[in-house]
């Protein structure tokens, strides 16, 4: 009687099935891994292209930012060089103030002190005593004069008058109008905090 094997048929047609369905799929996993691998590789450089760009937009917006804090810098400095400048002339000119002696004092009262239509001719200090001659042309001009020279607690008061004398005005050649009178004076002034005068000066003065 013969016998006939059909297990052991089936089971070499099912291995040779499962073999050939392996050998189908490995180049299908193959193109998957690379497939993986590309797109692994381009999701990379593309954040590694991102992450540059926004590095380089980060540099730009930083030199800006640095371009603006030096313009800022360069005026804060020029400010502060005037504002030195500015101390230092203040100071110069305090010390200038502090450091003026009565006699620049008086010629700066006294030249503040002139009013219009009158002038000096001659100023001198003996001591304390302060002698100031001119001309002027009213009488009104030498009375604010007098009374100018009394308002700074330079001078003492009172102002005096030394002499006063009325100079006839002399008629040009041209056959033009006379020129008016002047009126020449003498003022003495005495220096706040000095000795007065001896009287006997002070008369020969009026002498």
């Amino acid at each position: 009687m013969i016998r006939i094997n059909l297990l052991g048929v089936e089971r070499q047609k099912t291995k040779t099935a499962v073999t050939f369905n392996l050998s189908q799929q490995a180049p299908i996993v193959c193109l998957a891994l690379i497939l993986a691998a590309a797109g692994g590789t381009g999701w990379w450089f593309w954040s590694l292209r991102q992450e540059s760009i926004r590095v380089d937009a980060d540099t730009v917006k930083a030199n800006r930012e640095a371009a603006r804090l030096k313009s800022l810098l360069l005026e804060v400095t020029e400010f502060e060089n005037r504002s030195k400048q500015l101390q230092e002339r203040v100071q110069l000119i305090e010390s200038l103030r502090a450091g003026q002696s009565v006699p620049v004092q008086l010629l700066d009262h006294i030249s503040r002190s002139l009013p219009e239509m009158l002038w000096l001719t001659e100023m001198s200090q003996d001591g304390g005593a302060v002698t100031l001659q001119g001309r002027s042309t009213t009488l009104i001009a030498l009375s604010d004069f007098v009374g100018n020279l009394g308002s700074n607690a330079l001078l003492q008061k009172p102002i005096e008058i030394v002499n006063s004398q009325v100079e006839a005005g002399t008629s040009s050649r041209s056959g033009g109008p006379q020129a008016p009178d002047l009126i020449s004076f003498t003022v003495r002034a005495q220096l706040a905090g000095a000795p007065p005068p001896d009287p006997a000066v002070k008369r020969r003065g009026r002498a």
